[in-house]
């Protein structure tokens, strides 16, 4: 099944202003039921950490602010796939112990019935 581009993209403009916002329930309004956030980082070989619903995202969400004082996604473009959207960005912000915060990443989003499903994330990790 194809992706509706126009669809997927009011969905992404709607979810990334939600995301800037830090607007939770605006996060969850473009998400399935079922919605997996697929984490950039995490313990769990080799996905990192998945996120499963609307109870773990929102907290994860909300547990946000101690990893970031703040995060704004930017610099995006979208690439679309039959049955995916791959989306690049760049995020900066701060980290709460007062780090800039300055990274690319890509994620890769499924849809199913007019929403987002699945978001895969991977960034750059900044040594040094």
């Amino acid at each position: 099944m194809t992706i509706d581009r126009a669809e997927a993209l009011e969905v992404l403009k709607v979810f990334g202003r939600a995301f800037n916002k830090g607007d939770v329930d605006g996060i969850l309004g473009c998400v399935t039921d079922d919605f997996e956030w697929r984490q950039a980082d995490g313990p769990d070989a080799p996905d990192a950490k998945i996120l499963r619903g609307a109870a773990e995202v929102r907290a994860a969400l909300e547990a946000r602010g101690g990893k970031y004082k703040s995060i704004k996604l930017s610099e995006t473009e979208l690439f679309y796939a039959d049955e995916q959207v791959i989306g690049r960005f760049r995020a900066t912000g701060e980290y709460a112990d007062g780090r800039p915060l300055d990274v690319r990443g890509i994620d890769i989003y499924d849809f199913r019935d007019g929403k987002i499903a699945v978001k895969d994330s991977y960034w750059k990790a900044i040594t040094g």
